[in-house]
């Protein structure tokens, strides 16, 4: 029995898929669903095994983004309600923190994204390594039309994704866009017909999974460093990884199995 109540989890061999599980309400994002996106978090950081993660919505929607009734009403208003006090600080940077173990992983991730992915929902979407969207797919940041704007990650992250004109132009003016928009501006790596969207999330989570876990690992933190450090300390970090790479059994099973012409089969130590 699901320890959930908004969300899913489901692990096939080496690949999870977490589901988003409020399809009655496009899987708009409550209070319970933050929380327990935040509590599979925690799990799934300490979970070695992992070696791809899919992220996906039950229902036609990807995600509405926040809930208009349970969190404007709610949590939000109870926000603004609050003095700009350093507990109120803290709580907000917890909300808005509820997807930052997404990255953190020590696997790469896939959004598969139909349907409507609006605020919380696109930003979800953007704290994933990849981005495979159905034709039906319409994006946006629309926080600005309630006199806010996305602070669960898109303000980082769009911005290394589409660059930074691009990204100002969808988080200031909160405009909506279809899949093939996205594709050609990189927000989309694929887009793919609706019917096909769970197919091809679970092939190239096949195709991820079937990589070593080490080297995965040791490139997504080195492509980090460059976003968020100086070129030294970026550069340091990609040497240090991959000295760990040189040094690990997948490393020897790597020259084994070419030495025996077969595939090799990878442990992540």
């Amino acid at each position: 029995m699901s320890p959930y109540k908004t969300i899913r989890y489901d692990r096939t061999e080496h690949v999870g898929t977490l589901t988003l599980a409020r399809p009655e309400k496009r899987n708009a994002l409550n209070p319970l669903m933050l929380w327990e996106l935040a509590q599979l978090g925690e799990a799934l950081l300490a979970d070695d095994t992992l070696r791809c993660l899919v992220v996906a919505g039950d229902g036609p929607s990807f995600s509405a983004g926040i809930d208009l009734v349970e969190g404007l009403a709610g949590m939000v208003s109870e926000f603004a309600e609050r003095t700009a006090d350093e507990q109120s600080f803290e709580r907000g940077m917890a909300a808005a923190g509820t997807f930052r173990w997404i990255p953190r992983l020590g696997s790469p991730s896939i959004a598969a994204v139909q349907g409507h992915a609006y605020g919380g929902g696109l930003q979800l979407a953007l704290a994933c390594d990849f981005r495979v969207f159905a034709q039906s797919a319409r994006v946006g940041l629309t926080e600005t039309r309630y006199g806010i704007f996305p602070d669960m990650g898109a303000t980082v992250r769009l911005p290394r994704i589409v660059g930074e004109s691009r990204a100002r132009e969808l988080i200031l003016l909160g405009d909506v866009i279809d899949a093939s928009e996205a594709l050609a501006i990189g927000l989309a790596n694929r887009v793919v017909e609706d019917a096909e969207l769970e197919a091809a999330a679970s092939e190239l989570a096949a195709r991820l999974a079937a990589q070593p876990p080490l080297a995965l690992r040791g490139a997504r933190l080195a492509i980090d460093a460059g976003w968020h450090r100086d070129p030294d300390d970026s550069f340091s970090v990609g040497v240090r990884e991959q000295v760990r790479c040189l040094a690990s059994e997948d490393f020897k099973e790597a020259r084994q199995a070419m030495a025996e012409g077969r595939t090799p089969q990878w442990r992540g130590c």
